[in-house]
């Protein structure tokens, strides 16, 4: 259980905007972590996730605000269909991580959709420290990689060929509630 007090409001048009920035430059800080400015991971532009990809994800599934202290510290966006679950997107800003705010936000999502008896989520296999959390933190299993190998059959530009060179990896997570 996490102590640290965070609430999850429902992202308003109004909000979208800062929502969006704020989910690019959370996804930036972890590539350029990784990889530095010589990133190659962009989606668009500057961009690790593009503008579209989160704009596809807010319209098809349920989208929050994390608050603290009346504050946007981050986001997330669920997609809940019956007793499936997919954690779409979980970001935290860069300038408040290692506060346990992902997770307080984590198990506020377990708490608001009861009835998902298995969540899943993806994450690129550079994300050391989302690997961590959604292993670690959050009790989630990997149950399969996405690779130049082993194409993800629902995401047509994961894991074949692009411009030439092989694309990166992707881990696929699952946890299954009791």
């Amino acid at each position: 259980m996490s102590k640290t007090q965070v609430t999850l409001v429902p992202l308003r048009e109004e909000d979208r905007e800062q929502f969006i920035k704020a989910n690019q430059k959370a996804f930036k800080y972890g590539a350029t972590e990784e990889f530095g400015l010589r990133d190659d991971h962009f989606e668009e532009e500057e961009e690790i996730i593009s503008r579209e990809t989160i704009e596809q994800s807010i319209d098809s599934g349920e989208a929050y605000r994390i608050m603290q202290a009346g504050n946007p510290v981050g986001g997330v966006i669920v997609c809940i269909k019956k007793d499936k679950g997919n954690l779409e997107i979980l970001f935290v800003d860069p300038d408040v991580h290692s506060r346990g705010i992902g997770y307080a936000a984590w198990c506020q999502i377990e708490k608001m959709y009861p009835q998902v008896r298995t969540w899943e989520t993806l994450t690129p296999y550079f994300e050391t420290r989302n690997i961590h959390f959604y292993v670690n933190r959050c009790g989630f299993h990997i149950v399969e990689f996405f690779n130049s190998h082993h194409p993800d059959l629902n995401d047509p530009d994961s894991g074949g060929p692009v411009d030439g060179q092989l694309s990166d990896g992707m881990f696929r997570f699952e946890k299954r509630m009791r």
